[in-house]
């Protein structure tokens, strides 16, 4: 079996970046804005500042490749379509008409031009079951997705261009800005964006992404229509992409892909946004379409390790592991103050342990507490004050941003131990060529250990050790968490607030929920007891189930029909609550 976990596990690059209007300058990794597309037997991802494509036959492991310098790497949200025999590449510039290249070898090119007519951002190109060609672009809090039909040949527009909508976060509570939707209208409004075209049994999906990049709670809606240019409407499952809540956060500005088995994947981006906004990452969900037409992804618990199959058939399928290091005990060989060694096990990208030198044979080590069975472990690095005195050079007033083209290592040393004593290797890149900040290693038979030890041998440029997650996943030796109680209440058009009985045995929840009780198609994993989510459509009603989940496994609680206002039954809710609880 093969086994991935997000961030997909590639060799994302650095850029130096200058902030005019802070006038400083921000060193960090990105890549976001996936194209996720199958092209004669392989599969690739275009990512935005990436300098070329990661290319996979299994879905699991990626190889980066370069692309042409010919071709708008500087340019963000490369859109990529597969048309016929040929694979469509175009990028996004306000300043100039954008060009579209095609070409018959991904990887080796060569990628003909074809002379653009227009400036566009975010831009998406769809091919119809009739061979008509259409574009969709668009990325402002004011302005629209749009729409036109193009010319086969010269990609030049053919009639009209349609607006096709707008945002609306009086409506659509996800479409609201700010972390945890927290900005309002008409003050604060989304961006409109990233718009990606699918089309199923006659249906077509117009996918789009909202509100901001920088948030956790990026995602993508979708609107349906019968025709290619609309009219639109919303679908009932809004957003369909979405993913407040775990280790890493956002799934927004993404791609729908359909591979040769007949199956959806979506593809989308995750934010870190701490040593500059655009600090992204990529994940990767399955998704499809149920009875009746709704486009749905799965994200319930859409940072752990996932099997991929090869006759999958059921996008909903739990995980065969569970998280085993939340809130463990861990010590390190050294730590900076506000960055311990426990920060390495708390689930949040955005906090990480700091070494206190540079050194090589800085550790950090993690109690789980009791011998349980390892099957995997997902070692994320994090970056902090990285040092890099040739940065100003690389720009200048024409250059305020540059991708940095070395290819760095990363080398480390993981080891565990039943006694705290004696430790034998699990995985040894001591000597590794590779740069890869959220590696997985999968030991698909498990090991029994208690302690894990990561030795950190070498970072790129010669930075301390920076853990924000030394994750372990398998199965503990205990029961699964008792049924959760629960109150769910709306507490107005989009929001409602979630109050969940303390139990013992749990290490966090699921919070789900859907327009029908078959649905529960959107979820916010959880380690506390009290949440508001303010994804909900005005008008929509709900049903709402939370499932428990700990070392042992997932237990799933009842469904209950979201209350539309604090009812007469509110007081019996939370005194079961506290009883059970």
């Amino acid at each position: 079996m093969k086994y991935y976990c997000n961030p997909i596990n590639v060799n994302y690059r650095y850029q130096v970046i200058r902030e005019p209007e802070q006038k400083k300058i921000s060193i960090a990794r990105e890549a976001a804005d996936p194209s996720l597309l199958y092209y004669k037997g392989k599969y690739y991802i275009f990512a935005s500042m990436t300098l070329g494509v990661w290319m996979s036959e299994d879905m699991v492991t990626w190889e980066n490749h370069p692309l042409p310098a010919e071709l708008p790497l500087y340019d963000y949200a490369p859109d990529v379509r597969v048309i016929g025999e040929y694979v469509y590449f175009s990028a996004s510039n306000w300043s100039r008409p954008c060009d579209f290249y095609r070409t018959k070898d991904v990887l080796n090119g060569p990628y003909e031009k074809i002379e653009g007519s227009f400036p566009f951002w975010d831009p998406n190109l769809f091919a119809d079951d009739d061979g008509r060609i259409y574009f969709y672009w668009g990325c402002e809090s004011t302005t629209p997705i749009y729409g036109v039909e193009l010319d086969p040949e010269s990609m030049h527009p053919i009639g009209e261009t349609k607006e096709l909508f707008f945002g609306d976060p009086y409506r659509h509570g996800y479409e609201r800005f700010g972390e945890e939707h927290s900005l309002l209208p008409p003050i604060h409004m989304p961006y409109i964006e990233g718009a990606w075209m699918n089309k199923r049994q006659g249906k077509y999906y117009l996918q789009y992404a909202c509100p901001g990049t920088e948030f956790n709670i990026y995602a993508d809606g979708v609107y349906v229509s019968e025709h290619p240019l609309g009219p639109f409407v919303p679908a009932r499952n809004n957003p369909y992409s979405y993913k407040p809540g775990g280790f890493l956060t956002g799934a927004g500005h993404g791609s729908t892909l359909e591979d040769e088995k007949g199956r959806l994947w979506h593809a989308a981006t995750m934010r870190i946004s701490m040593n500059h906004k655009f600090e992204r990452r990529v994940g990767l969900w399955p998704a499809g379409i149920d009875r009746d037409g709704e486009l749905f992804c799965n994200q319930r618990y859409g940072d752990w390790p996932r099997a991929v199959r090869e006759n999958e058939t059921d996008p909903w399928r739990d995980p065969e592991w569970y998280l085993l290091s939340y809130g463990k005990r861990a010590s390190a060989s050294s730590f900076e103050e506000g960055h311990e060694a426990a920060l390495a096990a708390d689930e949040n990208v955005q906090t990480w342990w700091r070494a206190a030198g540079s050194q090589p044979g800085e550790w950090i080590c993690l109690d789980l507490g009791e011998t349980q069975r390892v099957h995997a472990v997902q070692i994320n690095f994090a970056d902090d004050r990285i040092e890099f005195p040739e940065a100003e050079k690389l720009l200048d007033e024409q250059r305020n941003r540059y991708i940095v083209e070395k290819d760095f290592v990363s080398r480390w040393l993981l080891e565990g131990s039943e006694d705290g004593l004696h430790f034998q290797t699990i995985a040894d890149k001591t000597e590794a060529v590779s740069d890869l900040p959220h590696d997985l290693i999968v030991i698909e038979e498990g090991i029994i250990c208690r302690y894990l030890k990561l030795t950190v041998l070498e970072m790129p440029f010669g930075q301390n050790a920076c853990v924000s997650g030394l994750r372990a996943f398998g199965k503990g030796n205990g029961e699964k968490p008792e049924i959760p109680v629960f109150h769910a209440v709306r507490i107005g058009d989009l929001d409602m607030q979630v109050t969940i009985g303390q139990q013992k045995n749990t290490v966090g929840y699921n919070i789900l929920w859907g327009s029908d009780p078959e649905k529960l198609y959107h979820s916010y994993q959880v380690f506390g007891t009290e949440q508001t989510v303010g994804a909900l459509v005005k008008e929509e009603d709900y049903f709402v189930r939370v499932d428990a989940f700990n070392e042992n496994g997932i237990t799933e609680g009842s469904i209950q029909k979201l209350l539309k206002a604090y009812g007469d039954n509110e007081g019996n809710i939370k005194r079961e609550i506290q009883i059970k609880g």
